[in-house]
Formats: structure tokens, sequence, C-alpha cells
């Protein structure tokens, strides 16, 4: 595949060296560091100019620390003359505060696509958004991927007695795919 830079953050670098297998390529070079006052710190270690860059960088664990080393890996890329940003978020950070549901609230999954957009990515991909109208604060392409269907495969594949689970959800919003999967077994 030419043309195409594959990089991973700090929030899940086994799955990034799973993907970078699958697509046989080498995870791009990249240093990330924390100053002594705790501010990141990215060097990208080649160079990344007219290529296609995809950033994998998951919005769990450290949440601000990851959000923030991915908007710099993002601008870092952008500002070196990389052709197109991908930025892959498996976890949206966020995502759940995607609506006011009291006076004064911020919309916080907004703001994420703001910087995401300001920091330079011109696309991103991620899954399982909490509500699909996160995808409506991006002035960007956003694919948001489903996991249902490949859960549902393992689950077939790997408990013999699939037939007879029950699915459980922690709230009312997981509720509605914990329906998607009674239709789907």
């Amino acid at each position: 595949m030419p043309n195409i830079v594959l990089f991973s953050g700090s929030s899940h670098h086994d799955l990034s060296q799973k993907v970078a297998d699958r697509l046989g390529l080498e995870l791009g070079k990249v240093i990330t560091k924390k100053f002594s006052n705790q501010e990141t710190c990215v060097e990208i270690g080649e160079s990344v100019r007219g290529e296609d860059v995809y950033i994998i960088q998951s919005g769990c664990g450290e949440i601000n620390d990851n959000l923030m080393e991915l908007l710099i890996m993002i601008n870092a890329c952008k500002i070196a003359s990389s052709s197109r940003v991908t930025a892959v978020i498996p976890c949206f950070p966020y995502a759940r505060q995607d609506k006011k549901d009291k006076s004064r609230a911020p919309i916080s999954a907004k703001l994420v696509a703001n910087m995401l957009s300001v920091a330079g990515a011109d696309h991103i991909i991620t899954m399982d958004l909490h509500a699909s109208q996160i995808q409506g604060f991006f002035d960007i392409a956003v694919d948001n991927l489903y996991a249902e269907p490949a859960v549902l495969q393992w689950i077939r594949e790997n408990i013999p007695e699939w037939k007879n689970c029950i699915i459980v959800s922690p709230d009312a919003g997981g509720a509605k795919r914990q329906h998607l999967f009674l239709f789907l077994f």
C-alpha cells in the first residue's frame, strides 16, 4: 500500500500493531514524551510529505492526555505537509456529552469534534458512537463503524450455548443495542 503511513498514539499500541500487521505495514516512527510540567511533546520521526497518514488513538484510559496527544500528532503531520490525516478513534472521547441536559452544560462531544478539525484532521474513523448525531458535529468526513456484526460472529463461534445466553445492558442507551442483538440472534 503505497503512500500510507500508520502511526500509533500511546493509548493502545497493541491494537495499532495488530492493525499494522494486518495491513502489512510498519508503524511509523513517533516519539511521545512528557515535559516536567506534564505538557505532551510529540516528534514525528519520518517524512510524511504527500502521504496519507492514519493515526490510531483511542479515547480511553487517560482520556485528556490521549486526546491532547492525538491533536498534537494530527497537527504535526498536517504542518509537515501530509496529503491527508485520518484519525482512527475506536472509543470517541466525550461521546456521552452529546447534548445539553442542563442549563449551562457544555456539549463536549461537539468541542472535541471542533478541536479535531482545527488540528487538521481530514477524516475520522470511530466505532459505536454513543449517539449518531455526533457525526453531525463535524464538517469533515466521519465513518462510524459498528461492532455488532463482529461481536455476534465471535459469540456464535466461541460460546457453545449462545442460544441460551442473556445479554444485559448497563444503561437505557445500551438497551437499544441489546434489542438489536436479540433480533440478530
